[in-house]
C-alpha cells in the first residue's frame, strides 16, 4: 500500500485550487443516514498543477461554465430543477487572478464528462485534452444536437487535441491497481478510478522532494462521509440514468475503500472535487492560485 519513495532530486508538482463555481447537492442522494432535506453548497473544484522543473501548466477539471445556460438543453433543465449553481468566478478568471491565460495552459485533464467538470472548453485553444478512453462512447451516444435530449455538446472536445487513455496496461501504486506515470519522473500519476462513469480518472501527485502528496478524486466520492466510510454510496437517484450517483456502484465502492486506504497513509492528503469542508475552510486563501496548497 506504501508509495514510491522518493528519489535524489525528484521533481514534485506545486498545485493551487481554482474557483469554479458551486452546486447545491442534495445529500439524502449521495450518503446513506443523510439528515432529510440537508442540501450541501459543494464547490465544483478544478486545480492548477505546475511541474517544478518543466515550464508547463496542467490543470485538472473545468468546473462548471459561467454561462451554464449554453450547456445542452437536457442539462440547463438538471441546474434548474436538480442542482442549482451559483458561477461567481470560472475557472478562465481564476487563472487570470495568477496571471494566467487559458491559452498557457499545456493539458487539460477532465476527470470525467458530467458537465459540473467540463466547464467551457473553448478559451484552451492550446491545451491537449486528457480523458480516460472509456468516455468515448459516451460522446457517441449523447452527443448534442444530433440528438435533441444529448448531455454532451458535439464540440465539447477538439478531436485533433485529445488524447484518450487506456488504463489496461497502466500499472500498480499505493492501493490503486492502474496508475500511468505521466511525466515519467514520479511527480504526477494519472489513477484509474472506474465507477462513477465511464473513463473518470484522477489525479495523485507529489507535492514535495521528500514524501508529500495530494489526491485529487474528482467525483469518485460526492461527500467526504464516504472517504472515511462513516456512511455508504445511497441508492436512489431521481431523474438520472443510474440506482445510485455512479454508473456502476460496485466499482465505485471499491474505489472509495481504495481512497480510504490511501488518506490513512502518512503525508497524503485527498480533496475531492465537491469537497465542502476543504473548501469552507480554505475558501479565498493561499491554497487558491496564485497561491498553492501547502503539501504535508
Amino acid at each position: 500500500m506504501s508509495l514510491p519513495q522518493p528519489a535524489e532530486n525528484q521533481a514534485y508538482c506545486n498545485v493551487s485550487a481554482l474557483e469554479a463555481g458551486l452546486i447545491d447537492l442534495l445529500d439524502t442522494m449521495f450518503i446513506t443516514n443523510a439528515v432529510s432535506g440537508m442540501v450541501t453548497k459543494a464547490p465544483s473544484l478544478s486545480f492548477l498543477i505546475r511541474h517544478s522543473t518543466r515550464n508547463e501548466n496542467f490543470v485538472f477539471d473545468l468546473g462548471i461554465r459561467k454561462d451554464w445556460e449554453n450547456y445542452p438543453p437536457a442539462i440547463v433543465e438538471w441546474a434548474k430543477k436538480t442542482y442549482p449553481v451559483d458561477v461567481k468566478q470560472d475557472v478562465v478568471e481564476s487563472l487570470q487572478k495568477g496571471g494566467l491565460q487559458p491559452t498557457d495552459i499545456k493539458y487539460v485533464c477532465l476527470s470525467h464528462l458530467h458537465w459540473d467538470h467540463t466547464g467551457n472548453t473553448h478559451p484552451f485553444t492550446n491545451s491537449t485534452f486528457l480523458i480516460g478512453t472509456a468516455a468515448q462512447s459516451l460522446l457517441q451516444e449523447s452527443k448534442y444536437p444530433d440528438k435533441p435530449d444529448g448531455r454532451y455538446s458535439h464540440d465539447l472536445l477538439p478531436s485533433d487535441r485529445t488524447l484518450f487513455l487506456d488504463p489496461g496496461e497502466w500499472k500498480p501504486i499505493g492501493p490503486f491497481p492502474r496508475s500511468f506515470d505521466f511525466y515519467g519522473d514520479g511527480s504526477l500519476y494519472i489513477i484509474d478510478a472506474a465507477g462513477h462513469l465511464p473513463g473518470h480518472i484522477n489525479v495523485l501527485a507529489r507535492t514535495s522532494s521528500d514524501g508529500g502528496w495530494i489526491f485529487l478524486g474528482g467525483d469518485s466520492a460526492h461527500h467526504w462521509n464516504l472517504i472515511t466510510l462513516e456512511s455508504d454510496v445511497a441508492v436512489g437517484h431521481p431523474g438520472h440514468l443510474h440506482i445510485c450517483a455512479h454508473a456502476d456502484k460496485e466499482l465505485a465502492e471499491e474505489h472509495i475503500r481504495r481512497i480510504n486506504a490511501l488518506w490513512k497513509l502518512p503525508r497524503v492528503r485527498v480533496i475531492i472535487a465537491h469537497d465542502e469542508p476543504w473548501y469552507s475552510k480554505n475558501k479565498g486563501g493561499d491554497a487558491f492560485w496564485p497561491g498553492k496548497i501547502a503539501s504535508l
